[in-house]
């Protein structure tokens, strides 16, 4: 008999925490019964998101927020380019998202409270600051809690090795618990061997002898777990583990991880690279109903002492992110999926001794498209030498607020989860309206 399985390893499974789609329970205002009330009140279409993390910190002011007219000293090596848009010019470095500006919107006034790495991290991903004792849930957790779907596919996935020790326990789940967590896909998406390869079960092994050895290895967890007074991480990993047998076995996962499903000028329109590849992962895996993707563009904390990195860096995403962007408009797929690149912080305006520029919260840029964004617009403004914001300014939790708000979550009332904890989708920030064509 043969299955087919993912090329995820048990460890992996183990280290990204469990997705028990049975576990589902309500969060006092249940969450569920919240997505019933959207679809009573107006019949909005489902949003998914695809959110793209530039891990280190990307410099602004070489990339989106650039001042021609500024010193050498600030201005940096690169030089602005016009854009399909008129009226906004983006790095010279970013040819193929300059043809696409149309389509999404640019955030210039988004700040951080910290400037060290992992606290930024989770900042951004989750929308709240680190608390190591009581984290927040980031939206991908929240979805994955109300998602009623009993498909062998998660709603919620990472693509990217995640380094920093904050994400290990408060991460993504929070306190809603390790259940919730991103199904963690770390496999380089453009290796030959990231295609779902053949699982071979054991000369006469039957799928009967195969439910009794997935019998045995619950039994033998919850044993460890009871011995160490963890019974709660032993139904967590109970239900992760069924949820990756499920993806083994599963003919409708094969697919949705299979790329040579996809024409290969499309494939090469994206890059033959990993950033290009996990881009169209991302896009298949929304298509078979994964509500949240997560793709992790790592590299960008050398901009600090290397003034080249800005250049390797964006040469590397900016193919990829102006693919997705067509392809999914060609599909007829961008209304329905918001698309989110962000970092944990900016750069600092004044290149320093080193020839690079070092971490700097006070300011940086984000860009948002589809899922209801206005495209072809750029929101807020920071001063000649792009070091302090003029406008209105946004923080990670009211980015976060906005996707909530998208997504048709309950941002402005008090939730609770297990025990009776309150906290709010978005850690009661701001909707950043503009993004939406409104004031």
């Amino acid at each position: 008999m043969t299955a087919r399985s993912l090329p995820i390893d048990r460890r992996t499974f183990f280290q990204a925490g469990g997705l028990a789609l049975g576990a589902i329970s309500p969060l006092g205002l249940s969450l569920s019964d919240v997505l019933a009330n959207e679809a009573a009140s107006g019949g909005k279409k489902q949003i998914n998101v695809i959110f793209m993390f530039l891990q280190g910190g990307a410099s602004h002011i070489d990339m989106y927020d650039m001042k021609p007219d500024a010193p050498d000293e600030i201005r940096g090596k690169y030089d602005p380019a016009s854009t399909n848009l008129a009226g906004l010019q983006l790095s010279d470095q970013l040819p193929r998202l300059r043809t696409c500006a149309d389509k999404f919107s640019l955030i210039r006034s988004m700040h951080s409270y910290t400037s060290k790495h992992g606290e930024g991290d989770v900042h951004i991903m989750c929308g709240s600051p680190v608390d190591k004792n009581l984290q927040a849930p980031g939206i991908g957790a929240v979805l994955s809690r109300q998602q009623k779907q009993q498909a062998p596919i998660p709603p919620f996935v990472h693509l990217g090795d995640m380094k920093h020790p904050a994400y290990s326990a408060p991460g993504f789940g929070g306190f809603l618990g390790n259940m919730y967590n991103p199904f963690l896909i770390k496999q380089d998406p453009n290796n030959s061997s990231f295609a779902v390869r053949e699982f071979e079960t054991a000369p006469g092994l039957d799928l009967n002898r195969l439910d009794g050895r997935k019998s045995l290895l619950r039994s033998l967890d919850q044993y460890q777990a009871a011995r160490e007074n963890q019974l709660a991480f032993a139904r967590a990993q109970d239900g992760f583990t069924e949820q990756a047998l499920s993806l083994a076995t599963s003919r409708k996962a094969k697919e949705a991880f299979d790329l040579s499903q996809e024409p290969d000028t499309l494939r090469d329109s994206y890059g033959r690279n990993r950033v290009g590849q996990g881009m169209l992962l991302a896009r298949r895996l929304i298509q078979n109903n994964v509500r949240y993707v997560e793709v992790q563009l790592g590299g960008w904390d050398g901009q600090h002492g290397n003034a080249g990195t800005a250049a390797n860096r964006t040469n590397a995403m900016d193919a990829p992110i102006a693919a997705l962007l067509q392809d999914l408009s060609s599909q007829g797929m961008l209304d329905e999926t918001m698309v989110v690149l962000t970092t944990e912080f900016g750069r600092t305006p004044r290149i320093n001794g080193r020839g690079g520029r070092d971490h700097f919260p006070k300011a940086f840029s984000i860009m948002m498209a589809g899922g209801g964004v206005k495209g072809g617009q750029v929101i807020g403004k920071t001063d000649e030498v792009a070091s302090n914001i003029q406008t209105e300014a946004y923080e990670p939790k009211d980015l976060h607020t906005t996707i909530a708000y998208a997504l048709g979550l309950p941002v402005e009332k008090r939730i609770h989860a297990m025990g009776g904890r309150p906290f709010f989708v978005g850690n009661r920030g701001k909707i950043i309206r503009e993004a939406f064509g409104s004031a």
